[in-house]
């Protein structure tokens, strides 16, 4: 709420563009239009020669915003292609319109659990209105690159650790939205914003390699208990089964002879019966 209310301030005190040309008919006095008027006469006079300084041309990306003594003549920038001057009285400035990228250096970050990272990003924006980047900041570029690392400074402060790890394309948007609203009023567009990194301590990477692995061994220690246990309850009924059947308990052994007669062992174990046995020892 306090960045929004600092947002809303911003635009109340930058001078809109609306009012910087508003009213231009007739805005520049007696002395500015006496002004014009002798240096549409040089024009005139000094023709064709006049001509080299009067056409200009800006490229299909670019745009010029114009300025006639000192003002603002228009409320859209010239271009692209052929516009033309007034020599001695009118001056323009070339906007280029292509989408510009740059990357955050690497800024260090306490996060809400108090732990310190270092996050760098990349930012992509571009000159949405010409005459709003020239008339209401000195460098539009420059500012918005300090903008967008306070603003990484400012959202990354309000997550914990887990959230700057998990939650990259959230802040992503949160940061383009925050850069997007403070930016207007300079005439930036932010396109898109990325993080591109996060390096944690070497001290705080092991920890947490440390808590893994524990983690992982936690379930591996569970998985083989309940594989025991379902084990345990598999053999508790098949011996229910054998113990209803004695003829069971003969299958059985003669499908484990089987099984160790072809693994080609040179010894074979016969188990014998215990009835077998207690025959022979009654007699």
């Amino acid at each position: 709420m306090e960045m929004e209310s600092e947002m809303e301030s911003q635009k109340r005190n930058v001078i809109s563009t609306d009012d910087l040309i508003a009213d231009r008919t007739g805005s520049q006095g007696c002395c500015g239009w006496l002004l014009v008027i002798l240096s549409g006469l040089f024009v005139l006079l000094t023709f064709p020669v006049s001509i080299f300084m009067c056409v200009k041309i800006v490229q299909e990306y670019e745009r010029a915003v114009i300025f006639r003594l000192g003002r603002i003549t228009d409320r859209k920038a010239k271009g692209p292609g052929i516009f033309f001057v007034l020599p001695c009285t009118d001056s323009f400035i070339k906007v280029d319109l292509r989408t510009i990228s740059f990357d955050i250096p690497p800024q260090e970050i306490l996060t809400k659990d108090s732990v310190t990272v270092s996050v760098d990003g990349v930012v992509y924006f571009r000159v949405n209105d010409p005459i709003s980047s020239v008339a209401n900041v000195t460098n539009a570029d420059y500012s918005t690159r300090l903008l967008a690392q306070t603003t990484l400074r400012n959202v990354l402060g309000t997550k914990n650790l887990a959230e700057v790890l998990s939650d990259r394309e959230g802040i992503s948007h949160s940061m383009q939205s925050t850069l997007d609203v403070a930016t207007d009023v300079w005439g930036i567009k932010v396109e898109r914003v990325e993080i591109k990194d996060v390096k944690l301590p070497h001290q705080l990477q092991r920890a947490m390699a440390a808590e893994a692995e524990a983690s992982r061994e936690a379930r591996a220690k569970v998985i083989a208990a309940e594989g025991e246990m379902n084990a345990s309850r598999a053999l508790k009924e098949a011996s229910l089964v054998i113990s209803e059947s004695p003829s069971a308990l003969q299958l059985r052994y003669l499908q484990t002879l089987s099984t160790i007669a072809a693994e080609k062992n040179s010894t074979i174990i016969f188990p014998v019966p215990m009835d077998i046995i207690s025959h022979f020892m009654k007699k």
